[in-house]
């Protein structure tokens, strides 16, 4: 799959030859500074990013293209059948309606119930991501709910219609720790109930550990390294991915300076030529400058696009 904006004529690549597969009941984690791709990811599987660019390349879903499909039949899939929650609820939900008819707009949507079964299925949803006093908080207002409530408002919309895929674009940005571990143990608890595929981008290699079961690593418009969430933490093969280990601090003394990867993500105008991290990484060798490196998959499940990846000690060393 691949995404293209275009401004004053000029075609940037926002997503270049993105793959993974999301099996049902796996949770895959997406990884990777801010302006690599993820959200764009998740928009062009769901088909919003089409509004405002060019989605190419498959998105196979049950036997079908999603990039090629009418708008009138993806609408049928967006939140029936593949339900995204978003990063900021407060702008997410209408601020001018209640949270009882944003629901049941949801299922009216997307269901067959009728007014009185839509009713009883948006209290049925309240209750189940722990809003208290269900009933009564249906005529409650977005703003009348705290973040973190408004975040279980958003999870509950999202899985009205009981989605087999469920796109988690950092589901808990801007929640105090406490609620953001509620809100992700949610999310697993009713993942498994439903038996549904998850998609979690986030920038916590902590959550992503704790959580998921495969990991893709992006890297400005490309995925660098995927495969099985322990071994690509554990024993991480791209440069890019040992820098995010790095990043996280870990029984460090007093005052001692946090590690950084070098340099910044590179513009969507400014690509290199060859491996858009070869600028910052210390292993680049004179191919990565010249040609893009393929996701090529190195040992069974594990897949790394770099022409000189880390072996397995230097990757314990790091």
């Amino acid at each position: 799959m691949c995404t293209t904006f275009h401004r004053t004529g000029q075609a940037l690549p926002a997503l270049r030859d993105v793959s993974f597969s999301v099996s049902q009941g796996e949770v895959l984690g997406l990884v990777g500074e801010s302006g690599s791709g993820k959200s764009v990811t998740l928009r062009s599987i769901i088909g919003l990013a089409r509004r405002y660019g060019n989605v190419t390349g498959q998105v196979r879903w049950q036997g079908r293209d999603l990039v090629g499909m009418p708008d009138r039949a993806l609408r049928q899939i967006q939140g029936r059948e593949i339900a995204m929650i978003f990063q900021e609820p407060m702008t997410s939900l209408n601020p001018l309606l209640t949270v009882g008819l944003q629901l049941e707009e949801t299922l009216h949507a997307h269901t067959d119930l009728s007014k009185v079964a839509r009713r009883d299925r948006a209290i049925e949803m309240l209750n189940l991501v722990g809003i208290p006093s269900a009933k009564q908080r249906l005529k409650d207002y977005p703003h009348q709910f705290s973040g973190g409530m408004r975040q279980r408002v958003m999870i509950a919309i999202a899985l009205a219609a009981t989605p087999k895929l469920l796109l988690a674009d950092e589901p808990t940005t801007a929640l105090d720790v406490t609620i953001q571990a509620q809100i992700l143990d949610l999310i697993l608890q009713l993942a498994q109930d439903m038996d549904m595929g998850v998609v979690l981008v986030t920038h916590d290699l902590g959550v992503v550990a704790q959580t998921c079961d495969n990991v893709a690593v992006m890297y400005a418009g490309r995925i660098v390294e995927q495969g099985p969430v322990r071994g690509v933490l554990k024993h991480p093969r791209h440069p890019y991915t040992v820098g995010l280990m790095r990043s996280v601090p870990e029984n460090l003394p007093p005052r001692t300076s946090l590690y950084s990867v070098p340099g910044v993500p590179p513009s969507l105008d400014a690509l290199p030529r060859g491996c858009a991290f070869a600028p910052r990484c210390a292993a680049c060798v004179a191919s990565c400058e010249q040609d893009r490196p393929p996701l090529s998959l190195i040992t069974e499940g594990r897949q790394v696009a770099c022409f000189n990846p880390v072996t397995n000690e230097q990757g314990n060393a790091a």
